[in-house]
């Protein structure tokens, strides 16, 4: 198996590192601290084709794989997951959702702002009683004949109030269960949409989540994804991709909370010499190390299987299983290799370490992932 990156690729990576280490890494704390949306930022981001990556040029996207994709979500989680996450949901819930089981019509109107950048989308699944059981939902679609009364409370919004287009799942047949549930696109000015409080949150501190209410809300019926009760399976087919998304953001946070420790070991005497000398802190990071290019290494096959047509369900939960722990595991230690410096702002391993914890739990949490995994290796 060959694991070179081709100059494409390479480009591309290099190009989002610029990105991050000139225009992210500035001022990164500061919206840390004050939960500040990185707007310039984001606008930036949409310049450079970052948030439509996959999605085919005729509708605005760049067209590129998958592996490229991850590329980028790796260099910019290194310096700052509150924008890296921004990019994981357009590119891998909304727009990759839209383009593969959108209309041709809702593609014109939606996804070519989406993946151009002009605009950005959320993907609105959680709820407060429906969190990894995605079945319970309590949002509901009346269906009207030709529109839908949406009523609920949806949690945890990613982008929930800096989006303009929102994919919300809501249940149309309760009796139907989950074949009963349908994916409806939602625009911020309908009336009777409601942007709830935002959330005080441990890490990614940066992006914008939020609650949203619906109160009576009329969605017209060709803003239905798919047929009517394809809802669920559409959430989870979505969700599946999205996984290597976070599973990306996860081993960017690893290799960034790795990299600044090298560099402080190096750098750091005590007893008389660099740490990086003292055989604690020296097998600290050749741990780090191993971990984060086992964790490179699913990760690229997740990618690479999406890329091919290959069933990417179990390839994507042990990337993202494997890539959250070793983010935890290595920020932690990141922040033991800094010792007093690393409970502190100012050299970043703390932030890391706070961003880490999230990977476990968005997007299927570690629990999940490992039903996903048993459930796909005592199929066959």
């Amino acid at each position: 198996m060959d694991f070179t990156l081709s100059e494409e690729q390479k480009m591309i990576q290099e190009a989002a590192r610029e990105f991050a280490q000139n225009e992210l890494l500035p001022g990164v704390i500061e919206r840390d601290e004050k939960q500040k949306f990185p707007a310039e930022q984001v606008k930036r981001m949409g310049e450079l084709g970052f948030l439509g990556m996959m999605v085919d040029p005729e509708y605005g996207g760049s067209g590129l794989d998958t592996v490229s994709y991850v590329l980028v979500m790796e260099e910019l989680s290194k310096v700052d997951a509150s924008s890296s996450v921004i990019v994981s949901v357009n590119n891998s819930l909304v727009c990759w959702g839209l383009e593969t089981y959108g209309s041709e019509a809702q593609k014109t109107k939606y996804l070519k702002p989406l993946a151009s950048g002009d605009v950005i989308g959320a993907f609105c699944l959680s709820e407060p009683e429906a969190g990894s059981d995605a079945t319970s939902q309590k949002t509901t679609a009346v269906d009207k004949g030709d529109h839908y009364i949406l009523n609920g409370t949806k949690n945890w919004i990613t982008n929930g109030n800096s989006a303009s287009v929102y994919i919300v799942i809501a249940q149309t047949d309760k009796e139907k269960g989950h074949k009963g549930i349908n994916a409806l696109i939602i625009e911020k000015d309908m009336p009777g949409f409601e942007i709830g409080p935002k959330e005080n949150k441990l890490g990614i501190r940066g992006s914008d989540t939020h609650s949203l209410i619906f109160n009576d809300v009329k969605i017209p019926k060709e803003n239905r994804i798919g047929e009517d009760g394809f809802g669920f399976k559409f959430a989870m087919k979505t969700l599946a991709g999205g996984r290597i998304g976070i599973a990306a953001q996860a081993l960017g946070i690893a290799a960034g909370a790795y990299e600044l420790s090298k560099k402080y070991a190096k750098e750091r005497k005590a007893f008389g010499t660099e740490i990086a000398n003292h055989q604690a802190i020296a097998f600290k990071l050749a741990d780090m190390c191993t971990q984060i290019e086992a964790a490179r290494l699913l990760v690229y096959k997740a990618a690479r299987d999406k890329d091919i047509g290959a069933n990417y369900d179990l390839s994507g939960a042990i990337a993202k299983l494997h890539a959250s722990q070793t983010a935890m595991d290595t920020s932690i230690e990141a922040v033991q290799i800094h010792g007093g410096n690393g409970y502190v702002k100012d050299y970043h391993v703390e932030r890391l370490m706070r961003d880490a914890k999230i990977t476990q739990i968005y997007e299927g949490t570690s629990e999940i992932q490992k039903i996903v995994i048993s459930r796909g290796i005592l199929r066959n």
